[in-house]
């Protein structure tokens, strides 16, 4: 544990009420079509007024990212932590349980979205934000708290401040829920390293290979297998810590390739080879299950005609037969598909190590659990309208609350005052 204590990492406590909106409330309203002009108007206004509104700076550098702004979103939120790294979600019943997330600057794919697992609920969430290459907080330096949770996502960028903290939480005085080592091993190539030979698991190999690499398989100058041995056309490619279909391409042929890299200007990509896993109707399904603990829930399903599948762009809105396949889905998950796929699902636990992750998934057409991704980082909300997804609410605050058991069972016991 670091214990140096003459550091300049000032984490100032809340001297007024907290008024932070924060990304439940702000994601939601965006979500279900809300006016978020007026709220980033009332929100730009309160920093006129108050230079030195932390609250009103990172909430509209949220506004902003969820509009599409990324650059701006990210320099406001440059300034609300220059101003304040400590952020608070409270609990709306008496607290029970004090939750500390310690999280990292970037966009909305930087930080596991602890908020949402917690909100309206008896946990105290306080978010203090950490900076690569930054002394690191001792314990007191931080707000008191009966549980810590890293919600950093795995990256290039943020590799060297989880192995930091990796090493300085190895004697935390409170418990550590998600360690940094196990964050670490949600990349790619680990997880693909790891699960191989898994029963009942498929994950095609990933392979980080460079932009002059891939280039020079597009010019002709050397075969793909060459430049990522043992991978063939059809191959799946995205950019280096590319998340949510960024960047991301099936290619077919060299020509694709060179098409691909005019308009993906990164030095480094991933490359995994296409695995075709449409059901017998011709149409993909992918799937969300979350491990909490060892217990596997269902998160979501979402059914598309092509083969990248996204929750907002398979037409779940527009069809009652995919939304009743999904709540199907949902309603019988624990007795059926988590069934199915009991054994992997628990290796996919042990070998990951992580006490809280989401893997999205799909099946192969004999059966096996094929694998797209491993992070902790993913989205699990309730924000779909209730009159549409009236079969969410149920299972949504069941996970809910078994991520809040999750927390109850690790944490340290509380000391009356």
């Amino acid at each position: 544990m670091l214990t140096t204590t003459d550091r300049p990492y000032p984490i100032p406590t809340p001297a007024a009420p907290p008024d932070l909106l924060g990304l439940p409330r702000l994601m939601t309203a965006a979500f279900l079509g809300g006016d978020m002009t007026g709220v980033a108007a009332a929100l730009i206004a309160r920093a006129d007024a108050d230079p030195g509104d932390a609250h009103a700076l990172m909430d509209l550098a949220t506004v902003l990212m969820l509009q599409g702004q990324r650059e701006i979103g990210l320099s406001l939120q440059a300034e609300a932590l220059a101003l304040r790294r400590h952020y608070r979600q409270p609990a709306v019943r008496p607290v029970t349980l004090r939750l500390l997330a310690l999280m990292t600057d970037g966009d909305l794919m930087a930080n596991a979205p602890l908020a949402f697992l917690v909100e309206d609920s008896e946990v105290a969430l306080d978010m203090v934000y950490l900076r690569p290459g930054e002394p690191l907080p001792t314990p007191d330096q931080l707000p008191p708290h009966d549980l810590l949770c890293v919600a950093i996502s795995e990256s290039d960028a943020r590799r060297p401040l989880l192995q930091a903290l990796d090493a300085a939480l190895a004697e935390w005085p409170q418990p550590v829920l998600n360690r940094p080592a196990q964050i670490i091993a949600t990349a790619r190539e680990a997880v693909c390293q790891a699960l191989h030979g898994v029963p009942g698991v498929t994950m095609p190999p990933s392979a980080r290979v460079t932009r002059s690499a891939l280039a020079a398989v597009a010019a002709g100058q050397q075969a793909l297998a060459t430049a990522v041995p043992g991978q063939a056309f059809p191959v799946i490619v995205r950019p280096v810590d590319s998340h949510a279909g960024h960047g991301l391409a099936r290619l077919g042929h060299v020509a694709d390739l060179a098409r691909y890299l005019i308009d993906q200007p990164e030095a480094d990509f991933i490359t995994s080879p296409f695995i075709d896993y449409r059901s017998a109707d011709g149409q993909y399904r992918k799937y969300r299950v979350v491990i909490v603990g060892e217990r596997a829930m269902g998160g979501h399903m979402a059914i598309s005609s092509h083969w990248m599948v996204h929750y907002l762009n398979a037409g779940m809105t527009d069809s009652a037969a995919k939304r009743a396949e999904e709540a199907i889905f949902l309603q019988h998950f624990e007795r059926d598909f988590a069934m199915r796929h009991r054994a992997a699902l628990a290796a996919i636990g042990l070998h990951i190590g992580l006490d809280y992750l989401v893997i999205d998934c799909a099946e192969t057409p004999d059966g096996r659990l094929l694998v797209f991704e491993v992070d902790p980082g993913a989205v699990v909300h309730a924000m779909d309208p209730v009159e549409m997804f009236p079969y969410k609410q149920v299972p949504m605050q069941r996970l809910f609350a078994a991520y809040r058991a999750l927390l109850h069972d690790r944490a340290a016991p509380r000391v009356a005052a």
